[in-house]
């Protein structure tokens, strides 16, 4: 057998990564025709993510349930889609608390009846070495994002099996394949999601629900509140090369309403990431740690040690979260002082 190199390996990874169907664009005016309508609850949808989504979903007049701890921001949001011609519902939620859950659900049928699309996105962080984070606030991550998950998945299941139909969309993120250093609590819960998505689809394959879909979302990083929103354990703010912009992911979910894929990555970053992780799983997840204490740990500028939004809601900016910008700011401070 001729030895075949690394770079050669990469380098096919990296092609079938990039002519894998690519899902980051904006969906046509065929399947925004096809969402008028469609009640679709998001859950994290005062920010970030959810925020794009629910804003995306308004655009196509869809009626959009909007679920967060953050009123003051869902009614902003609700505002925005019925400019753009859809219809919003603000449902205050925590999506730790069962019972919220559960009256978010019985809210949406009893107001209109069935549920389509139910998004699971509502997520948090917290970031530092996992044996200097207060181990409540740990579990605090894990609550939401992966107890969440799986109490939005069982009432939209339920839901959806009465109605013998329905998309389930759980947010999880490429932390789910590549675990990286600092965002233990994080990457625990991602791949929690990631496994719960894929032990549903054959539970409802073999119970005979062929129109109940299952999808998870594997984003790369992306410039979203979230890195202003974390909590900080590692005595500076939060940052990350390379950022997605969200609408990419935006973009994706919306696809993944119509599409039959188990799962969908976001962007050739994302694929790239973890197809190269699959091949070289040691070295991948080295040269991501050293990335994030580089850019979590290192060259970016202290921040006292904050539990961000673990357990209360902070204002919003919005969907973007401004952070490539700052990058771009500070790496120019660094290079003025380094040259001083």
């Amino acid at each position: 057998m001729k030895h075949v190199s690394l770079f050669n390996i990469l380098l096919l990874i990296l092609l079938g990564s990039a002519f894998t169907a690519c899902k980051t664009q904006s969906p046509g005016t065929a399947k925004r025709q096809q969402l008028s309508g469609k009640v679709i609850v998001i859950t994290g949808a005062s920010s970030g993510l959810g925020r794009g989504i629910a804003l995306e979903a308004g655009r196509s007049k869809a009626t959009v349930v909007l679920a967060s701890r953050n009123k003051a921001e869902l009614e902003k949001v609700a505002e925005e889609i019925t400019v753009l011609g859809g219809k919003a519902l603000v449902a205050p939620t925590d999506v730790s608390i069962e019972a919220d859950i559960k009256s978010l659900s019985e809210q949406v049928v009893d107001r209109f009846g069935r549920i389509d699309v139910w998004i699971n996105n509502a997520g948090i962080a917290v970031l530092g070495r996992y044996w200097e984070i207060p181990l409540e606030d740990q579990l605090r991550v894990v609550n939401v994002n992966l107890k969440g998950v799986m109490s939005g998945s069982y009432y939209a299941l339920n839901q959806f099996k009465k109605q013998n139909a329905g998309v389930l969309i759980n947010i999880s993120s490429v932390e789910a394949e590549i675990p990286t250093a600092y965002q233990a609590a994080y990457s625990i819960s991602k791949s929690g999601v990631r496994t719960l998505g894929n032990t549903l689809r054959q539970e409802l394959r073999l119970a005979g629900y062929k129109n109940i879909k299952v999808v998870t979302i594997l984003p790369y990083a992306l410039d979203t509140p979230l890195w202003d929103h974390a909590g900080v354990f590692t005595g500076h703010a939060p940052r990350m090369i390379a950022m997605d912009d969200p609408q990419k992911a935006v973009n994706t979910v919306m696809h993944a309403i119509f599409s039959n894929r188990r799962e969908l990555a976001v962007g050739w970053k994302a694929r790239l990431s973890i197809n190269a992780h699959r091949g070289f799983p040691g070295m991948i997840e080295r040269a991501g740690s050293n990335i994030v204490h580089k850019y979590q740990a290192e060259i970016t500028p202290p921040m006292p040690p904050t539990k961000g939004n673990l357990y209360e809601s902070l204002p919003t900016p919005g969907v973007d979260g401004g952070i490539r910008e700052r990058m771009k700011i500070e790496k120019k401070q660094r290079k003025s002082g380094s040259s001083q």
